[in-house]
């Protein structure tokens, strides 16, 4: 097929949109608590597997292009964009109904676990537009482009869907049920 940057084109608005619009809402509905609600306590083990799940998934995704495999490399990462979209669901639902859980580690720990959180949410937010145009340039048949960018993204989105497990194994000790 010829690679179509019109369509790229018509994508590249949507991206920037998106790009900012769901940082925005999750920051707006993260101060959001929804009254006499149940809080979705089981949510954060949920959560945090769909990361593990989605860093497996995204390397994966990678060794079936290497080894040539277009179409489950396709599959796999359409699988991890959906696991993505379910955790922000469940994250979102999770603050909607319960109070943040302060860390309670001290020490040198306490400032490893703040290095890993602030660096996990600076590039959960730079990791949508990346994602975005990867597939973008993919679906537009940009290959090349696709890619270059690429090998951005894989490394920056591995290390998000890690670090949200490791940020979920250091904080639940002090998660209150």
């Amino acid at each position: 097929m010829e690679p179509n940057v019109s369509l790229e084109k018509k994508y590249n608005k949507w991206i920037v949109v998106l790009s900012i619009a769901i940082p925005l809402a999750v920051a707006v509905l993260f101060g959001i608590k929804i009254p006499n609600i149940e809080p979705l306590s089981f949510l954060p083990p949920i959560y945090a597997s769909i990361n593990g799940v989605t860093a497996i998934v995204l390397v994966l995704a990678v060794v079936a292009i290497k080894n040539g495999n277009r179409k489950l490399h396709e599959r796999l990462m359409k699988l991890c964009i959906a696991f993505s979209i379910a955790f922000l669901v469940m994250y979102v639902a999770y603050h909607m109904t319960s109070n943040s859980t302060p860390y309670g580690g001290e020490g040198a720990v306490k400032y490893v676990y703040y290095f890993i959180l602030i660096t996990h949410i600076l590039l959960s937010i730079g990791i949508i537009p990346l994602v975005l145009i990867t597939y973008v340039r993919a679906l537009s048949q940009r290959f090349d482009k696709h890619r270059k960018i690429a090998k951005i993204t894989f490394p920056l989105w591995l290390y998000v869907a890690v670090t949200g497990v490791v940020v979920y194994l250091m904080i639940s000790p002090y998660y209150v049920y």
